[in-house]
């Protein structure tokens, strides 16, 4: 099954926002992960909105930075992205993301509940594993 780009692409007011976003949100209705995978386009000066999603409503949000220039807050942290950099942001943390560039931003956004996961006997998590060690020893 395949999804083209922008098929089912909407524009969203993200958390009071600077600007709409444009946001596909991947095979909605269609796909049983237990997380949302989206591509957001912000445009240049687009912001998100600081916002936190509580404990009562637990939800952890990856954002990838696909193409173009992202400033991302969390906790009072500032984290300065280009194309292939990734933020997590936990439960719970105050986050926002806005598009500092000229050009528009891209971003892959997955969120969801956290929940335990093994992915210990899959080649590429064992792989990442030995890129870790390597990295930390």
């Amino acid at each position: 099954m395949i999804e083209r780009s922008q098929t089912t692409a909407f524009d969203y007011d993200l958390h009071g926002g600077t600007d709409l976003t444009r946001i596909q949100w991947h095979f909605f209705d269609r796909s049983r992960l237990p997380v949302a995978v989206q591509t957001w386009e912000l445009p240049p000066g687009g912001a998100e909105g600081m916002h936190a999603h509580p404990h009562e409503d637990p939800l952890e949000e990856l954002y990838l930075v696909v193409d173009g220039s992202a400033v991302m807050r969390v906790d009072g942290q500032t984290f300065e992205m280009g194309p292939g950099d990734a933020v997590l942001a936990p439960v719970g943390s105050e986050h926002d993301v806005r598009n500092p560039g000229e050009t528009t931003l891209k971003l892959v956004v997955v969120w969801g509940r956290p929940a335990p996961a093994d992915w210990s006997h899959y080649g590429t998590a064992k792989a990442a594993r030995r890129a870790v060690d390597r990295r930390e020893g």
